[in-house]
């Protein structure tokens, strides 16, 4: 499994962001609902002369869920275009969304988030009320009996929640991860590391929170729109369990990073058994013997983060490519993306950790590969191929530490 290092240069670009919270109730079914309540966050993630990308997310406060359907109505006539993680439908200017079949479970406390691009014309005013389940937003959980008529007890006190601020590894792993980052230093991009400008970390802070992919599939096999979603859906939740790993941890600023597949390449068109037009199709393309999607619109050979020759401009450009070829043995990761067999992904859709992928992730964000050295004190991890499947701790803390080098590139 190979990182690559190949010096690069990239420019960080600002997009418009406007954000609003909105309190939306969840209608619970069944004669035993408790008391319903939600958050819905509407964010608008980049915007351009014409269109907009947004992301709404969902925090359930009330009784789990096994289904949500989200509405909203538009004041200025934007149009829904393209939508992931929700099957998005719209009648006039009235907006639905509903989950699909990854993501319909919602528990208490927790959150689901979906995507989509719009167009506008004239003006692009966030939508100020939410319903969920039908029912409109309350700001808070609605109460299912009356309220007491004298001030209740004193509850009992609560433990805090453990610390997730700075810079502060359990003892035992300072040592090893100071010399991994020592080692990092010393070898990457010739001995300068923070000259590279295109980590995953770049990439992300550029977007100012999501991740674009191209799928390039090496293969002659055909793909259906189901697995397509599945493809899509896997992708996801592996890059969701590196980012947990940073949620609410030294002043990191997202929560959730939608993961958007906005392209295919194919040699044949035929091999991709769908019609419709959520995803951009490349017909054989060809470099280093695999199909590729359109130069123009990739990160990789465009670092300035304006895409002027890419046909959807900012809004249908990739960032990395998930590169799944037939017969292919272990995996490759950069800033380019990741690369495995494409046997091993589609064999692993529904595994709870695709260990290759999760490693290849790994190198997109910086992290090294340990073929020849391991830092004292510590065992098996997953940046360590072979001797664990999933992140320890360890390579937990070993992202963190990028992030507290790179945090003051991005105004953290």
């Amino acid at each position: 499994m190979t990182l690559s290092r190949t010096g690069v240069r990239a420019v960080v670009t600002v997009v418009a962001t406007v954000a609003t919270t909105v309190g939306a109730a969840l209608a619970v079914s069944g004669a035993q609902a408790a008391a319903p309540g939600c958050r819905v966050d509407y964010r608008v993630t980049n915007q351009w002369q014409g269109g907009f990308g947004a992301e709404v997310a969902v925090t359930n406060l009330g009784d789990p869920l096994t289904g949500w359907r989200v509405t909203w109505s538009y004041g200025a006539g934007q149009r829904v275009t393209q939508a992931w993680n929700a099957t998005v439908t719209q009648s006039g200017a009235q907006v639905t969304a509903v989950n699909v079949a990854h993501n319909g479970a919602v528990g208490t406390g927790a959150g689901v988030s979906f995507g989509f691009n719009g167009s506008w014309t004239g003006s692009n005013p966030v939508p100020t009320s939410f319903a969920v389940n039908g029912t409109t937003c309350t700001g808070g959980v609605a109460p299912t009996t009356a309220p007491p008529t004298s001030p209740p007890t004193t509850p009992p006190p609560t433990t805090p929640p453990p610390s997730t601020g700075g810079w502060n590894p359990p003892a035992n792993l300072v040592t090893p991860l100071g010399q991994v980052w020592q080692h990092q230093e010393q070898t990457y991009n010739n001995g300068n590391l923070y000259g590279f400008r295109n980590y995953g970390w770049d990439q992300l802070f550029t977007n100012q929170g999501y991740l674009n992919f191209c799928v390039r599939w090496d293969s002659s096999a055909t793909v259906t729109a189901a697995q397509r979603d599945q493809i899509h859906a896997a992708l996801a939740r592996q890059y969701k369990k590196w980012i947990d790993v940073m949620v609410g941890h030294n002043a990191f600023p997202y929560n959730e990073v939608p993961i958007r597949v906005v392209g295919w390449a194919v040699r044949d068109r035929s091999q991709l058994q769908w019609s419709d037009t959520s995803v951009d199709i490349y017909v054989n393309n060809i470099r280093e013997n695999a199909p590729q999607c359109s130069e123009p619109c990739g990160r990789f050979f465009n670092r300035n983060g304006q895409y002027p020759n890419c046909p959807g401009g900012v809004a249908r450009h990739y960032d990395q490519s998930l590169w799944l070829t037939d017969g292919f043995g272990g995996g490759a990761g950069g800033d380019w993306g990741q690369r495995m067999g494409r046997e091993y992904f589609m064999n692993n859709l529904n595994a709870a950790n695709m260990t290759i992928l999760l490693h290849e992730i790994g190198h997109t964000f910086g992290l090294d590969d340990f073929y020849d050295w391991t830092p004292s004190g510590v065992g098996g991890f997953l940046m360590k191929a072979g001797s664990a499947g999933a992140i320890t701790e360890f390579d937990a803390w070993m992202l963190r530490d990028w992030w507290r080098h790179l945090k003051s590139r991005y105004g953290y």
